[in-house]
């Protein structure tokens, strides 16, 4: 990236029109409607809804749908989110087959379940979790699981019983460059983080991890790049970057700047130069976009490895 461009990474004066690459048609296709419909009836949350995420019409047009499960109120208080915070409720004790069985209506290939974090549980929600995969699995053989938990406070007990349910992928998303972490996600640790995925590839040295990281939040070059690094350096497979985008008119955290379709491509080259075996990067990209995508050029890399 050119100096100017690096300056433009710390600025701190917030951009607040959308620029044309980020203006979004609304969603055309007949299948929006069943796929809220089943949505509806399964009661379940999804991070599609709860996160006000851009991409909902077009992945609900697909019939993809990401399920956030263990509720939708989440004990921690990330300033960038949209999800609810407070006391949640006990976890349903029947959502593992209701999930299963909206996978099945949705006729899924690759599902993607994530949750609120639940510092209140014992476990942090981490049984329950592994339930909902058992359930999937059991219900639709098929189906490929990718699993993007909380960090549990790395506590190795919890990630080993998830990893044990034997998702596809452990997605964990650091979200930010180390150095925007303690005021933008304050109950959260960029250095544990890493040790999440660490701790998965200790465990299960074959499964597959991924993280997300997104910009736009006034980090700079080198600490995006330091950031890649270091998920090269815990064996962190696959790598999603996206565009920050305020939730909210009056979001507690305002978009610093918006990156353009060409310093995404870049980054998606630099990210790949690193021996990434997947890469996303792109202004909509978030951590389950395209995840079946993702996923098949994961395994395309894998059985060239293997040649």
């Amino acid at each position: 990236m050119s100096n100017a461009t690096q300056e433009n990474h710390s600025s701190s004066v917030p951009v607040r029109r959308l620029p044309p690459w980020l203006k979004r048609p609304l969603a055309g296709c007949n299948a929006f409607g069943p796929t809220k419909t089943i949505v509806a009836e399964s009661g379940l949350a999804t991070v599609c809804q709860e996160a006000k995420c851009p991409n909902q019409g077009e992945c609900w047009g697909k019939r993809h749908a990401t399920f956030m499960i263990l509720g939708d109120v989440c004990t921690r208080r990330c300033r960038f989110c949209a999800v609810k915070h407070g006391e949640p409720m006990p976890p349903a004790v029947d959502e593992p087959q209701r999930l299963a069985q909206a996978v099945e209506q949705l006729g899924l290939r690759h599902v993607v379940i994530t949750s609120v974090s639940r510092d209140d549980l014992a476990d942090e929600g981490a049984s329950h979790f592994a339930e909902c995969v058992t359930a999937v699995r059991d219900a639709a053989a098929s189906v490929t699981v990718e699993v993007l938990p909380a960090d549990f406070h790395a506590r190795q007990e919890c990630i080993a019983r998830l990893c044990q349910a034997k998702p596809h992928v452990y997605n964990h998303n650091i979200e930010m460059v180390e150095r925007l972490t303690p005021t933008l996600r304050p109950q959260a640790n960029y250095r544990r983080s890493l040790n999440v995925l660490s701790t998965v590839k200790s465990i299960c040295p074959e499964m597959i991890t991924k993280s997300g990281l997104m910009v736009g939040l006034g980090e700079t070059h080198d600490e995006l790049l330091a950031a890649f690094k270091d998920l090269r350096a815990v064996g962190c497979d696959a790598l999603t970057i996206g565009q920050y985008l305020a939730p909210t008119r009056n979001a507690a955290v305002p978009v610093q700047r918006y990156y353009t379709p060409e310093e995404f491509d870049e980054l998606g080259r630099i990210a790949l130069s690193m021996r990434f075996l997947a890469v996303a990067s792109g202004p909509f990209v978030r951590s389950s976009y395209d995840a079946q995508e993702v996923f098949s050029k994961i395994q395309e890399a894998v059985s060239t490895d293997a040649m």
